[in-house]
């Protein structure tokens, strides 16, 4: 079951004259998928976070129309409804969408990653979130040190944020 270009294609129509976070969740999943397939995960975990890499920012419009404010804490109130009901319409399997909702509402919690799935939703949008809320060294390499744990994406950030490899770094 692929289903990523058609939750491409409605993520799209969802954020549609938002250039802004439709760039945003597309950056995330190509992270996302590269990480997920560099760390091997299992087909079906795989699905699961590109689905959620796609859909994890969902809860914006919705936090802004509530609550004024784009917010971590209010999108993950407000995230999985909105992102249960496009999956639904796209006949993904329930399974996937209770999974899904799951990260959706953890996404900005740091605290206690349980899944690879989890681990490399929160990899692949600091990635993107670094770039975009342009964070210096310090704030990067703490991020690293503390969340981080895969070694694609720490691979990634090292060459994207300071020119090297792991294997440089460490040497």
């Amino acid at each position: 079951m692929k289903k990523t270009g058609e939750i491409i294609a409605a993520m799209i129509h969802y954020y549609e004259g938002d250039p802004k976070r439709i760039n945003h969740f597309l950056k995330v999943y190509g992270f996302a998928k590269a990480i997920g397939e560099r760390e091997s995960l299992p087909e079906e975990e795989q699905l699961i976070l590109e689905i959620a890499a796609l859909t994890h920012d969902i809860g914006i419009r919705n936090s802004e129309r509530q609550y004024h404010s784009s917010a971590g804490n209010y999108q993950q109130i407000v995230g999985p409804p909105e992102a249960r009901k496009l999956l639904k319409e796209k006949s993904v399997p329930e399974n996937i969408i209770e999974r899904v909702c799951w990260l959706i509402a953890h996404h900005h919690t740091y605290s206690e990653i349980k899944g690879m799935d989890y681990q490399i939703l929160v990899e692949a949008d600091f990635l993107v979130n670094a770039f975009e809320d342009m964070l210096g060294e310090k704030e990067i390499r703490h991020f690293e040190e503390k969340i981080m744990k895969t070694v694609a994406g720490k691979e990634f950030l090292d060459k994207i944020y300071f020119g090297r490899s792991v294997d440089e770094k460490n040497n």
